[in-house]
């Protein structure tokens, strides 16, 4: 998978050289279309979500193993709303095989992140909610999804990014199911600590942390 990169991004100057005199019909028609389209897209930017604040985020943190070690370490609550910057830390992180994020939010959605190397893996437990939340928004810029439904309660992203770790896709559908249960996502995400092997050490960081 490509890794999340602004670097890969280049900009165009789709501006043109403009002489004097008084503007043609056609000039004037295109300077309306610009306008129009200004409009729109001023009206697309206030429809993003707004950043999550620190009562709504139940916790963001990361796991990995150092020299075969469970490690478990709380992340800026920030990065709960910005994966790319989210990304740039998991990789800093000295995991033998990478590491792992997870973001929960008001007890309802939770994004997992794998970093390993360029290697970037992500899943949003629910779809829907990239319309209310800035980091399941970039989750579904960065797989690609702009047309989102907002009925649509369904994962978003790689269900088998933790399937070389013990965590098939089919037992992390059923951690998603739970949410339907009425389970809070922070639970969730301990249940998916304790299936990875590393229950213990996530829950003091969330005890020490975000209780």
């Amino acid at each position: 998978m490509s890794d999340y990169d602004v670097d890969d991004y280049e900009s165009f100057d789709l501006g043109r050289a403009g002489g004097s005199g008084t503007p043609s019909r056609r000039e004037a028609d295109a300077a309306a279309e610009d306008s129009d389209f200004d409009e729109d897209e001023d009206d697309e930017l206030d429809d993003e979500p707004e950043d999550a604040e620190d009562d709504e985020i139940d916790l963001v943190l990361a796991v990995y193993r150092e020299d075969g070690v469970a490690v478990a370490r709380a992340l800026p609550k920030e990065l709960a709303n910005d994966l790319e910057e989210l990304i740039v830390q998991l990789r800093r992180l000295p995991g033998d095989a990478g590491a792992i994020g997870f973001v929960s939010l008001v007890g309802e959605v939770f994004v997992i992140v794998r970093v390993r190397g360029r290697m970037v893996q992500t899943l949003v437990s629910d779809a829907a909610s990239a319309t209310e939340w800035p980091i399941a928004r970039d989750v579904a810029d960065y797989l690609g999804e702009s047309d989102i439904d907002e009925d649509e309660a369904e994962p978003l992203g790689d269900l088998g990014l933790l399937a070389d770790v013990g965590i098939s896709e089919l037992d992390l559908e059923g951690f998603v199911a739970e949410l339907d249960d009425d389970a809070d996502s922070d639970e969730v995400v301990l249940d998916i600590a304790d299936k990875l092997g590393v229950g213990r050490e996530v829950r003091r960081v969330v005890d020490a942390e975000f209780a």
